[in-house]
């Protein structure tokens, strides 16, 4: 399936690695131009060099997406669009777990400048340049926690519910969705990414059990009885971003192996 993508401009942020790298790879298999943006330099520099082989512009971005100063290096990037991207996929890294009881009011804002506020601000600065020219898609990364709250993940489930509220809103917009421009959030659940990783062995760690029973017990609450791949997302990624998926908006898609019990 030609997903219409050939030629359009996409943002992608936390790129240079898991996810995002996922979804960067997926759309410029499918003839996107993407600039890509990660903090860290040399990471990124062979993510984008491996993005090269699809044949289209890829432009990096060295710069912390989450700060005004970072967001204006991507508007301003040689070679970029500016501020005229067809797709925006918004991807910043989750606060860390602990006890809410720990976490004074700078936590809190960090937490919500990085999930919440950035993506508001990218979507502020692109939607309505897409409604101007007849097409835009938006995807904001969050996690399968929005679905399922998870009690250490405090800072993650506050601020990522709180950018689930504002798209519900502004993705109904007929100023936006009669214009051929999607908001829409994906959710992951366990996928192999260095976070991932990190996290199991963190809880080996803490628990005094080898990796690999850790690694099992995770698995074993699955019922795909795996951890996703970072490809299989992107390609998720890459469809909500398709000319296909334009009567797609203000929707959570979540893509956890099954994990989440619930039915709605």
């Amino acid at each position: 399936m030609d997903l219409g993508l050939k030629g359009k401009w996409a943002l992608v942020g936390g790129a240079s690695k898991g996810l995002g790298l996922g979804c960067a790879q997926s759309l410029a298999r499918e003839g996107a131009h993407v600039v890509v943006v990660a903090r860290g330099e040399q990471a990124l520099n062979e993510a984008a060099q491996s993005l090269r082989q699809f044949g289209t512009h890829i432009v990096a971005v060295a710069a912390d997406i989450t700060t005004a100063a970072g967001r204006e290096a991507v508007w301003a990037a040689p070679g970029g669009p500016g501020k005229n991207f067809d797709i925006v996929v918004t991807n910043a890294g989750g606060p860390p777990p602990g006890d809410f009881r720990n976490w004074d009011r700078e936590v809190w804002i960090k937490a919500l400048d990085a999930n919440m506020l950035t993506p508001i601000e990218l979507i502020q600065a692109t939607v309505d340049g897409m409604a101007e020219r007849g097409f835009g898609r938006i995807v904001n990364i969050t996690s399968g926690a929005v679905k399922a709250p998870i009690d250490i993940l405090g800072l993650s489930n506050g601020a990522r519910s709180g950018l689930t509220g504002f798209v519900a809103g502004v993705a109904r917009t007929a100023q936006l969705v009669a214009r051929n421009v999607t908001i829409n959030n994906l959710l992951p659940g366990a996928y192999d990414t260095d976070r991932l990783q990190t996290t199991l062995k963190g809880g080996a760690e803490k628990t005094g059990k080898p990796l690999e029973q850790v690694i099992e017990a995770r698995k074993s609450g699955i019922p795909a009885r795996r951890f996703g791949h970072p490809s299989e997302f992107g390609d998720t990624c890459a469809f909500l971003c398709s000319a296909q998926a334009g009567y797609i908006t203000g929707q959570n898609i979540l893509t956890d192996g099954g994990a989440y019990p619930g039915t709605f």
